[in-house]
C-alpha cells in the first residue's frame, strides 16, 4: 500500500512539473505570436497548474486515456522555435498524431502547422478596436473575455459607453467588473483613474465615455478608429436604430447582443456565421437561448430530420424582472423573481428559423423564469422524420460535441450528479444532458443546459471576430468529413 501511495504522489508531482513547464510557453506563444494552445478545444491560457492537468484529463473522452502533460510540453517547446503566425493549436490532436504515426516530431509539426510556420513577421496589423455600448451583465462579461485575451484575439477593448449614474459612477462600475456574485472575482488588477475617466485592467486601458445618445460620441477624439460597437443595451434592435452608432466618427460596425428585428441578420456563430459579409455593418448575435438550441437542432435535423416540435426553456431570472411584486409592462414579470416560477413568452423557437430557414413554422416555444441567477435549460420536444434509439441519438450528439465543426458550440455530459451551477462559466453555447434524453420511436426529448450569460458572451465574441475578419486557422485541421 505504501508503494502505491508513493507512486501516486510521484505521478502527480511529475504532472505538476510538466504543467509548470507548460505555463510560460503557453503565455509566450500567446503574447509574442498570437498562438492559443488548447487540449481538444480546452484553452490552456491563464490556467493554473491544476487547470492544465484537468484539461489533459479531458483527453480521455477522445483517446480513452489521459494525456500526459510531459508529452505536450515536448511539443510546445518545439513550437517556440517555429516562428508561428496567429492561430489556435490543439496539442491534444498533435500528441495523438505523434503517438499513432510515430516518426520524427519536428517533421510532423512542420507538416501539420505548415500554414502558419514562419509567418510571425506577417502579423503586423494593429488589433481591431472594440467599444462596449452598455456595461450590464453581458457587457461586463464581454469585457472580462476581451481583457483576458488582450493581444491574442486581434480585438482590443478601448472604451465603454454608459449613462452617467451620479457621483462615483466610474468607481462603482469598476467595482462591478472586479466582483461578480455569479462568476466570481476578476482575475487580475483593476486601477481606476477618476480624473481621466479610465479603467486600467490587466494592462488594458479602457476609456469610460458618458453619453445618452448612440449617435453623439466622437470616438476619434479618444484615439479610437474603425471600431466595432457592441450594443448591450437592447434598446435599439432594428437597422434604423442600430445605425445611429454608425453616425459616430470612429465607428464602422455594430453588433447587437439581443435578437434583431426587421432586416437585421440574426447570427448564431457556427451555424450561419458565414452569412456575415464584409460589407455588413449591423448584425445581431441573437439571444442566449437561440444560441443554445440552434446548433443542437441543426445537427439533429441534418442526421434524423425534424418534422416539428416544441421548445420549453427553464430560464434563470434576469434584470428585466422585478425583485418584489410591482408594476411591469410585461405579463406576469411583475411578480417577485426570487420567489416565483414565472411563465412567460420566448421568441427563441421562432428565431431559430432566422439562422436555419428550414425550421420556419416547425417550432413553438414558451419559457419559465425560475429563482436562480444564472444557467438555464432548454427542453427540445421533437418529432423526427425517422426513428432512433437513445443510444444512437446520444452517441451521435456526443461524437458531434467532440469531432464536428460545431464542437465549440455543443458540449455533451452524462453525469448523474450535475446541476445548474456546474455549468457556470461554460464556454459552449449549449450542453446536452445525455442521461435525460428520451426516445420513443420518432419522438425525442433532448435536454440542453446553457450558461445564459458567459456561454452566450463567448458566442458574441466569436461573432465580433468574424465581423473583424479575424478567421484564425485552427490546427491541425480536422478531417474533411468532420
Amino acid at each position: 500500500m505504501t508503494d502505491q501511495i508513493q507512486a501516486a504522489a510521484q505521478t502527480w508531482a511529475a504532472k505538476q512539473s510538466a504543467a509548470e513547464g507548460l505555463t510560460p510557453l503557453v503565455g509566450r506563444l500567446y503574447r509574442e505570436n498570437d498562438v492559443l494552445l488548447t487540449v481538444y478545444g480546452r484553452s490552456l491560457l491563464n490556467k493554473s497548474v491544476n487547470g492544465i492537468i484537468k484539461a489533459h484529463r479531458y483527453a480521455r473522452h477522445f483517446d480513452g486515456a489521459e494525456l500526459d502533460p510531459a508529452d505536450t510540453l515536448t511539443i510546445a517547446a518545439q513550437l517556440i522555435d517555429m516562428d508561428l503566425g496567429p492561430c489556435t493549436i490543439d496539442l491534444g490532436r498533435l500528441a495523438a498524431a505523434q503517438r499513432d504515426g510515430g516518426g520524427d516530431l519536428a517533421a510532423l509539426l512542420a507538416d501539420q502547422l505548415s500554414p502558419v510556420a514562419g509567418q510571425a513577421a506577417a502579423n503586423e496589423e494593429e488589433p481591431r478596436d472594440v467599444v462596449l455600448y452598455g456595461f450590464g451583465r453581458i457587457g461586463r462579461l464581454l469585457a472580462r473575455i476581451l481583457i483576458d485575451r488582450a493581444g491574442g484575439t486581434g480585438l482590443r477593448l478601448r472604451a465603454i459607453v454608459v449613462r452617467r449614474g451620479g457621483e462615483g459612477d466610474i468607481v462603482k462600475r469598476a467595482s462591478l467588473l472586479r466582483r461578480d456574485s455569479v462568476h466570481g472575482k476578476f482575475d487580475g488588477n483593476i486601477v481606476v483613474d477618476e480624473e481621466n475617466e479610465t479603467i486600467l485592467a490587466n494592462g488594458t486601458l479602457i476609456k469610460v465615455i458618458y453619453s445618452n445618445d448612440p449617435s453623439s460620441v466622437d470616438y476619434t477624439a479618444h484615439g479610437i478608429n474603425d471600431a466595432i460597437i457592441i450594443d448591450n443595451t437592447g434598446i435599439w434592435r432594428d437597422d434604423e436604430g442600430l445605425s445611429k452608432h454608425l453616425a459616430c466618427p470612429g465607428a464602422s460596425k455594430v453588433i447587437l447582443t439581443a435578437p434583431g428585428k426587421g432586416s437585421v441578420k440574426n447570427i448564431v456563430y457556427g451555424v450561419n456565421s458565414d452569412a456575415i459579409l464584409p460589407e455588413d455593418t449591423v448584425v445581431s448575435a441573437a439571444s442566449c437561448t437561440t444560441n443554445a438550441i440552434t446548433p443542437v437542432l441543426k445537427v439533429i435535423n441534418d442526421e434524423f430530420g425534424v418534422e416539428n416540435g416544441h421548445v420549453e426553456t427553464v430560464h434563470s431570472f434576469t434584470n428585466d424582472q422585478n425583485l418584489i411584486d410591482n408594476y411591469h409592462k410585461g405579463s406576469r414579470r411583475g411578480r417577485a423573481a426570487g420567489l416565483n416560477m414565472v411563465l412567460t413568452e420566448t421568441g427563441a423557437a421562432k428565431a431559430v428559423s432566422k439562422a436555419l430557414p428550414e425550421f420556419a413554422g416547425k417550432l413553438s416555444g414558451n419559457a419559465i423564469r425560475v429563482p436562480t441567477p444564472n444557467v438555464s435549460m432548454a427542453v427540445l420536444n421533437l418529432n423526427l422524420e425517422r426513428g432512433t434509439t437513445v443510444d444512437e441519438l446520444n452517441t451521435f450528439l456526443r461524437s458531434t460535441s467532440l469531432h464536428s465543426s460545431l464542437r465549440n458550440q455543443i458540449d455533451y455530459i452524462n453525469s448523474p450528479e450535475v446541476v445548474s451551477t456546474d455549468f457556470v462559466g461554460s464556454k459552449r453555447a449549449g450542453i446536452v444532458d445525455g442521461l435525460a434524453t428520451i426516445v420513443d420511436g420518432r419522438r425525442v426529448v433532448v435536454y440542453v443546459w446553457y450558461d445564459n450569460e458567459f456561454g452566450y458572451s463567448c458566442q458574441v465574441i466569436r461573432c465580433v471576430a468574424q465581423m473583424a475578419g479575424l478567421d484564425l486557422p485552427a490546427l491541425p485541421a480536422l478531417p474533411a468529413q468532420a
